[in-house]
């Protein structure tokens, strides 16, 4: 994982001089309720902090002590939560982060495997029905999904996948059947348990973005020989051009880098204005000068072109995604506190 960026405005370095200043014990309780991503980011930003002057120290606690004065009682009910999740998360990704926290969705089981390394996990579950493997991954973010694929034999790999692509929801005896086969991985389903909004195009897709170039091609070509129409479905929720804008200032700045001039023409001219204006940001005044300069007096360019050199863009990305250079996610420029 890349260090924290040390702007001095870095939330996740924030947050941890926080923690070390509150003390062992009471960081301890916050850590408590974290998940496993938010406690990795905090130990990683920890270790980075070699010497923190008392001066940075008031500083952090000043502004923690001015945002935590800012706030009041409010009222929390299932509509409030449902509208906040579907304005940040977006209608799809939302409704299934939703399910899965006012239905009781997730178990200890599947937490339990959110703090395990892909690996450990693949080794847990590999021997396992592909169905129930499919089940499981799910139930999982798609990054370390993707990483457990990996971890897997080809054919078994798109088998999971496949699975993963057709999966209609979790009915209530798959997750029996996962509880036996996990030996309480899964507990407490009942016959009266709503069917999760599980699986799917999306979720295949979501986890595609994260098991690298290789083994992405390999398993769509599986699919594909299996169903064309659905592996063209797949590749429609893929990671696309404009999920670039969800890439901070840094990452598309270290991207550009490896971008040649004539390729990002073409590709913007079948982008959006602000796809544009968040390259352009991201450039010198002069090259950016140039850019518009020559987007503008460039000609009409077939879809077929600009749809190549976007796709050229987005194996640049996702390698130095993979190389842990840039985060395909965003990088998390506001100023909250943890």
């Amino acid at each position: 994982m890349p260090a924290a960026p040390k702007d001095g405005n870095d939330p996740v370095e924030r947050s941890a001089i926080l923690l070390l200043a509150l003390g062992q014990d009471e960081a301890a309780e916050i850590l408590k309720n974290l998940g496993p991503k938010e406690v990795q980011k905090l130990g990683h930003a920890m270790a980075a902090l070699k010497q923190v002057p008392r001066e940075r120290i008031e500083q952090v606690l000043d502004e923690f002590q001015g945002e935590a004065a800012k706030g009041a009682p409010v009222q929390v009910d299932e509509e409030t939560i449902k509208a906040m999740l579907t304005k940040a998360l977006g209608d799809d990704r939302a409704a299934n982060l939703i399910g899965r926290i006012l239905q009781g969705g997730d178990t200890a089981g599947i937490e339990g495997l959110k703090w395990m390394d892909a690996a450990t996990v693949a080794d847990m579950i590999r021997n396992e029905h592909p169905q129930i493997i499919a089940t499981i991954l799910v139930h999982l973010d798609f990054d370390h999904s993707g990483e457990i694929l990996k971890h897997f034999t080809e054919r078994l790999r798109n088998d999971v996948l496949l699975r993963i692509a057709t999966l209609d929801g979790v009915q209530p005896i798959a997750i029996r059947e996962l509880n036996e086969a996990m030996t309480r991985v899964l507990a407490g389903a009942s016959a009266n348990v709503k069917k999760a909004a599980m699986g799917g195009v999306r979720h295949a897709a979501e986890i595609l973005n994260f098991v690298g170039q290789a083994a992405e091609t390999g398993i769509m070509d599986n699919v594909r020989e299996y169903d064309p129409e659905l592996a063209q479905k797949i590749l429609d929720e893929m990671f696309v051009f404009e999920n670039l804008l969800d890439v901070d200032d840094r990452g598309i700045q270290t991207m550009l880098r490896e971008v040649q001039s004539d390729s990002l023409i073409i590709a913007l001219k079948g982008s959006s204005a602000e796809m544009r204006e968040k390259v352009f940001k991201n450039m010198s005044q002069r090259a950016a000068e140039m850019m518009r300069e020559d987007l503008e007096s460039k000609g009409p360019v077939k879809l077929s072109e600009v749809e190549r050199e976007q796709k050229e863009i987005l194996k640049i990305a996702r390698r130095l995604a993979e190389e842990g250079q840039i985060n395909l996610g965003g990088g998390g420029d506001g100023d909250a506190y943890v």
